[in-house]
């Protein structure tokens, strides 16, 4: 899913701004700052919006979608977004079709409508109403309703700002920025500002390349300190659950640890095991400063159940031309998406 969500958002920053993504390589009010808190279900992290007037609570690209009450494939579960019984509630006539890995599709209509997210409100604010939903988003696989992308509007498949850029505009946050605390125990999520209580020293920031993505620099990846690859560049993504890179830079990783091998006959295609006895001193250098990724979290487990070899959380991905770096490296770090300095910071969590 994380590989089709980049290539949709090629193709949107293409139709939006009239020109290819750098990195396809195929081709006065009150101001508030709101905190969310977000349960980890262990494969992802979500909180509740509410939509509509009067509102309505949801679980939750660029882009907001959710069920319509139309929905007739794989919605069973879900909360239904019933545009009818909502006064704010505004057909766009416009059709939306998103494509996903597993070759099925988000399709619907896109309406607006006044959305709320932890005491923070944005109105006239873009949401998909699906009539379908891929096999991914069934209840069983994904128990949030639906999906709210925090990206650049460059990448929406509406053409239209992603809901915290129209907070931002609307006058609703203190600071154009929202933060993720990603963990077991205790998550969050603010919108408008930084909690300094949740992280240690200072904040790192390195510069977007490219808006459309939140994406940076990535000067190396380590292994014991030792740089195995330099000069790439990560898609910053809390949407992904592992960190996905390019085949040739993730080999060179895993060669460093001593007994690994290629599991993709065993595992899947792109995955690497090594000796569950070894240890996985694995960082990533932004900024020139190196942050872990902790050996609990590398380690997605053994292979089987008496298997001495276990799984790595790091994953090559063919034709993939920069790194993905989602949960698997963000629950290590305070990671903060500033939208007015273009900026994502990191920081060691408290």
């Amino acid at each position: 899913m994380a590989l089709s969500k980049i290539q949709r958002g090629f193709h949107a920053f293409q139709k939006n701004t009239g020109s290819f993504h750098p990195s396809d390589k195929q081709r006065t009010m009150k101001r508030s700052t709101g905190s969310l808190e977000l349960t980890d279900d262990g494969a992802l992290w979500h909180g509740t919006i509410s939509v509509g007037t009067p509102p309505v609570a949801f679980t939750g690209s660029s882009d907001l979608f959710l069920p319509g009450s139309s929905c007739s494939v794989n919605c069973e579960g879900h909360a239904v977004y019933d545009t009818d019984k909502s006064s704010t509630a505004k057909n766009l006539s416009k059709n939306f079709s998103l494509s996903f890995a597993d070759g099925s599709v988000v399709q619907g209509v896109v309406f607006t409508d006044t959305v709320s997210i932890a005491n923070l409100t944005a109105t006239s604010q873009a949401i998909g109403v699906a009539a379908r939903y891929s096999a991914g988003f069934a209840e069983a696989q994904f128990p949030p309703d639906g999906l709210m992308g925090m990206a650049f509007p460059q990448i929406s498949e509406f053409s239209e700002n992603p809901v915290f850029q129209s907070l931002v505009a609307q006058n609703e946050t203190t600071a154009p920025q929202f933060s993720f605390k990603l963990s077991e125990t205790q998550s969050e999520l603010l919108l408008g500002g930084v909690n300094t209580d949740l992280f240690s020293g200072t904040l790192t920031q390195v510069p977007v390349v490219q808006k459309g993505f939140w994406q940076v620099k990535l000067d190396a990846v380590n292994v014991a300190g030792n740089e195995t690859s330099t000069g790439l560049s990560a898609v910053v993504d809390t949407g992904t659950t592992m960190v996905l890179g390019d085949v040739d830079s993730v080999r060179s990783l895993y060669a460093a640890i001593p007994g690994s091998a290629d599991a993709s006959n065993t595992v899947g295609a792109g995955f690497f095991s090594f000796p569950c006895s070894a240890s996985s001193d694995v960082s990533l250098t932004f900024g020139g400063k190196s942050f872990a990724i902790s050996p609990d979290t590398f380690n997605l487990g053994r292979i089987s159940q008496n298997s001495a070899d276990c799984v790595g959380g790091v994953v090559g991905a063919a034709d993939l031309q920069f790194w993905i770096v989602g949960d698997l490296f963000l629950q290590n770090v305070y990671t903060v998406f500033d939208v007015g300095s273009s900026s994502v910071g990191f920081a060691n969590l408290s």
